[in-house]
């Protein structure tokens, strides 16, 4: 006797068997299709762009007009091999640059070219030049290189100021971080008045800007601009637990470069404005501590100095081996100083012959005296 067909399940399943036929086809069909015909397929319509929005033609623009004052700085330092005693050179860093003027200074980092037996600059045009070093400042992280460039010479960057910035300005900076050459970034001054250690490790950078534009290792001596393309700061550092760029870059402003880059040219050094007088950082901070104040304790006053015209008071040693304070500089015009390092970065503000303010504490009472500063050693 033969089991009865339930018709509904012989249906499910015809209807499966089918379902999973169309399956495989479908899957496979196109694989069929490309071994025995080939598949025709044609490129997708391209859908017109329009006009670019004004702020990207503008920074395009900014971009285009100052790549070319821009330049990639590569440097070797000299090493000796202990067993052969033979000298050679090995690659050192990377780091950027920008064109000052027209005779082939290039202003960068002092700490690009720092410990560097040579150095070379190249061209957005793939020119390539031996440089030679002009100056430089540790305390304010800048230096100048000098190419002899021929015809066809970059054109200088435009010189803007930096005692005007306002937090939120749009920036742009331009250089070439490890390594990908003339590369844009652009952000904002993210604050103002920033203050970092310099490279000399004993004096202060004052005045830094502050900006979110990505800053990486490579970037440094590049130049900071404003949205009219002008030079606002040099790209010096970043703040980062990881060394990569982490929101926060430090420039020097322009108005020091534009103080210290024409001492470099003409002097190779800057000379900075100074009192005359003789401080040390590390006793200063035991006797300001023990007495209780802040500021710098004048330790000597130099002979003929512009201190010693103005009445400046030093330590000295009373004949029964007791010490007393000599005059402890609390600020310079009424700005508040309270180490060596914040002393040298307020009279920095300065030119030579300026008359300054300087803030007293004079055995125990506060005196303003008038001093005309004077060319630093």
């Amino acid at each position: 006797m033969r089991p009865s067909r339930n018709p509904f399940l012989y249906g499910f399943l015809l209807l499966t068997v089918a379902a999973a036929a169309l399956l495989f086809v479908w899957q496979v069909l196109p694989w069929i299709e490309q071994a025995f015909w080939g598949v025709q397929a044609s490129p997708r319509v391209v859908t017109p762009r329009g006009d670019l929005a004004a702020d990207e033609k503008a920074t395009i623009e900014l971009f285009e007009k100052t790549k070319d004052s821009v330049v990639y700085i590569t440097t070797r330092e000299r090493v000796v091999d202990l067993w052969t005693r033979n000298i050679f050179t090995i690659p050192r860093g990377t780091g950027s640059g920008f064109i000052w003027d027209e005779k082939g200074h290039v202003v960068t980092n002092y700490h690009v070219i720092a410990g560097a037996s040579e150095a070379r600059v190249r061209l957005s045009d793939g020119r390539d030049y031996g440089a030679a070093l002009v100056g430089a400042s540790p305390a304010h992280d800048l230096a100048v290189l000098r190419i002899g460039v021929g015809p066809n010479r970059p054109p200088p960057v435009p010189v803007g100021t930096s005692h005007d910035l306002k937090v939120g300005q749009k920036v742009f900076a331009i250089g070439n971080p490890f390594g990908l050459d003339w590369t844009l970034t652009t952000g904002i001054v993210s604050a103002l008045d920033r203050s970092l250690p310099a490279e000399d490790g004993q004096s202060l950078i004052e005045h830094l800007i502050q900006t979110d534009a990505a800053i990486n290792p490579g970037n440094s001596g590049g130049p900071l601009l404003d949205s009219a393309g002008r030079l606002i700061g040099v790209n010096t550092a970043i703040y980062s637990p990881s060394g990569a760029f982490a929101g926060v870059g430090f420039a020097v402003p322009v108005d020091t470069v534009n103080r210290v880059v024409p001492q470099l040219i003409a002097r190779g050094r800057y000379v900075r404005p100074a009192l005359g007088i003789e401080v040390d950082e590390g006793l200063n901070r035991v006797i300001t501590q023990r007495l209780g104040v802040e500021g710098v304790l004048v330790l000597k006053v130099n002979p003929g100095s512009a201190a010693e015209a103005a009445g400046l008071r030093g330590a000295r040693m009373e004949p029964d081996g007791r010490f007393v304070p000599g005059d402890i500089i609390t600020g310079i015009n009424d700005q508040p100083v309270d180490s060596v390092a914040r002393l040298l970065a307020r009279l920095d503000d300065f030119q030579i012959g300026d008359t300054v303010k300087l803030n007293l504490l004079r055995e125990g009472r506060k005196i303003d005296v008038n001093v005309t500063l004077q060319a630093g050693s």
